[in-house]
């Protein structure tokens, strides 16, 4: 692969949800390398701080968070003491994401609500804490990593498709909002088609992986979201493996 988007984000502080591993850890790794401050949020605690380590390592600045972005005063407490170090969020990028692959009728109400609260609901939390901080300060962007599953299902992924469809409509709402209450403030929603990553392959450990494409690519994705010059926007970015076939 290339060298991916240019952008300096020293002195910008970003938040990336779901970063233990897999495309979270591939976009913690990109803002590392482009300058930025790395929260790493998540619940896997010994994988994040895994990566915090390596990251550091290298010259970064990396540091654990312990967020379950299903707990909307977890969430909300973070962000307080974020306050107290003075060290707002600059970046959020919402990749935290789970999935129950089984048909509908086999599906528990506990299952449902797993997933449209990670997937949804948690990033609504995070976004309702961030933008009222960054409207404060005239200034931030917010990312929410989207689906192919968000404009075209298949089944067994009924909430899936329903947590990413309903994330795109408020992506989409935000980014409105955005363009009338700060022009400073980007929202980016990326449509990532399959990926080699524990999250297909945890569950379909016979997948073709010729069929998917690797997190980089969709890291260096978010990179040139932000990489967009003051005077235009980036509303949505599709990044899809060329034999995609969820799509469109």
């Amino acid at each position: 692969m290339g060298e991916g988007a240019r952008v300096d984000l020293h002195g910008k502080q970003a938040l990336v949800t779901g970063a233990a591993r897999g495309l979270g850890a591939s976009i913690a790794r990109r803002l590392s390398g482009a300058g930025a401050a790395v929260l790493v949020a998540d619940v896997r605690e010994d994988l994040a701080r895994h990566l915090c380590d390596e990251l550091n390592a290298g010259g970064g600045d990396a540091r654990f968070v312990a967020m379950d972005v299903r707990d909307p005063a977890a969430v909300a407490a973070v962000f307080r003491d974020l306050e107290e170090t003075a060290r707002p969020v600059d970046i959020l990028v919402n990749n935290a994401a789970v999935d129950v692959s089984k048909p509908i009728e086999h599906l528990s109400a506990d299952e449902v609500t797993r997933v449209i609260t990670t997937n949804l609901l948690g990033p609504m939390y995070l976004c309702l804490e961030t933008y009222r901080r960054m409207i404060a300060r005239g200034g931030g962007h917010i990312v929410n990593i989207l689906s192919t599953a968000a404009n075209r299902t298949w089944t067994e992924a009924g909430p899936y498709a329903a947590g990413k469809s309903g994330l795109r409509a408020f992506t989409h709402t935000l980014f409105q909002e955005a363009q009338r209450d700060c022009v400073g403030i980007g929202v980016t929603g990326v449509i990532a088609g399959g990926m080699e990553t524990p999250f297909i392959m945890e569950r379909f450990p016979d997948a073709d992986v010729s069929m998917l494409q690797s997190p980089d690519i969709v890291a260096d994705t978010v990179l040139y979201a932000l990489s967009v010059p003051a005077g235009s926007v980036v509303p949505e970015l599709v990044v899809v493996p060329r034999r995609e076939p969820s799509w469109p």
